[in-house]
């Protein structure tokens, strides 16, 4: 701690504030003993989340701990960028980062497995992969083939490296993770060279860019929906798996784009897939997608009785925990209020009446 303004210095600001958690959740994921057929997740930001099982299992998924624009720069987007592709913008996209961080990468510790959907910078993280290579040197890097491709450029062991397709399936500690088809239309239109058309030609194979993953535990199945718009094939994936909490990419879109999940998508997404808990993720780390997700929760409640929903959304908050199925029933999440002691021993106030 400085002692004097003479002692501060940007550096000394930066490691003396950053991550403004610190180690507060770390510590916390660390010393939480998940009861018997239950698990425990906590939202870390974007669609990054950590499960953990009663038997110890800890799978890392998407964490990202990077950040968005930082200047206006030029002004411009980056020539190539998939929503310039998209959408045929040229101003800058204004997305900074809305969230604090909420766990201190290099201090994690007892992670099996690091799944990461796609190659988006906000999903893979080089931050999180040096991290794990170092502090975990037993858990298993599991992607898709571009993925795993990058993993490889960055130096992660190539022993420690899983490429998964949909159908395949791969079995950590007490969790079978199953990679299922993504719909991540964005990810089809993000190619690395700036110079290349997209224009006329084939998409690429989705199966070697996205996935979205199941996580099957002892105390009930997680779909994680990564950046996957709406699509049909979620009635197929409902059909042939159990699945009991869904997360969902949800956001405000702005005009000409098609990035998110809408309110109503969430619920269609959630029916779809038979689950019993659906949870909006990602509309919190961008200022420019930014989304109300008791939108959701409204919609569902005109829409739950004349439709026959078996399900209920939950509005989840960065850093916070989610038990299944403890927890299934909420409707939304609050973090730890404290001063459950109040008058264990006596206050010390000038007067009792001063209270």
């Amino acid at each position: 701690m400085a002692k004097t303004i003479n002692d501060v210095s940007r550096e000394s600001w930066i490691l003396s504030t950053f991550p403004e958690w610190g180690t507060y959740l770390n510590e916390e994921i660390a010393d939480t003993k998940v009861k018997e057929d239950s698990f425990s997740m906590w939202w870390l930001g974007c669609t990054g989340i950590w499960l953990k099982t009663h038997e110890d299992t800890n799978i890392l998924c998407d964490l990202w701990c990077g950040t968005g624009k930082q200047s206006h720069g030029s002004g411009k987007m980056r020539k190539g960028h998939q929503m310039m592709r998209m959408s045929g913008c040229q101003n800058l996209q204004p997305n900074l980062r809305n969230q604090p961080f909420v766990i201190d990468p290099f201090a994690i510790k007892g992670v099996d497995a690091l799944c990461v959907s796609h190659v988006h910078s906000d999903h893979l993280d080089i931050n999180t992969a040096a991290a794990v290579n170092e502090n975990c040197p037993d858990a298993k890097f599991i992607g898709p083939k571009q993925v795993v491709e990058t993993w490889k450029k960055w130096g992660v062991p190539e022993e420690k490296l899983i490429v998964v397709k949909p159908g395949d399936e791969v079995k950590v500690g007490s969790v079978t993770i199953k990679a299922m088809e993504a719909f991540d239309r964005t990810a089809l239109v993000t190619a690395d060279d700036p110079e290349e058309k997209l224009a006329g030609k084939m998409p690429q194979d989705m199966d070697q860019i996205a996935v979205n993953y199941i996580f099957e535990t002892s105390g009930g199945n997680l779909y994680h929906a990564a950046d996957s718009h709406y699509s049909n094939a979620f009635a197929k994936h409902g059909n042939e798996n159990k699945i009991d909490v869904a997360l969902g990419a949800y956001g405000e879109n702005p005009r000409g784009i098609t990035d998110k999940v809408t309110s109503i998508d969430i619920l269609r997404m959630a029916e779809s897939l038979k689950t019993n808990v659906v949870i909006p993720v990602h509309y919190d780390i961008w200022t420019n997608f930014y989304a109300d997700p008791k939108e959701i929760t409204e919609l569902w409640k005109l829409r739950k009785d004349r439709l026959q929903y078996k399900f209920k959304p939950f509005v989840w908050q960065v850093g916070g925990k989610f038990t299944y199925p403890e927890d299934k029933d909420r409707l939304e999440f609050m973090f730890d209020r404290g001063f459950d002691d109040v008058f264990s021993t006596d206050n010390d106030i000038p007067f009792p009446s001063f209270l």
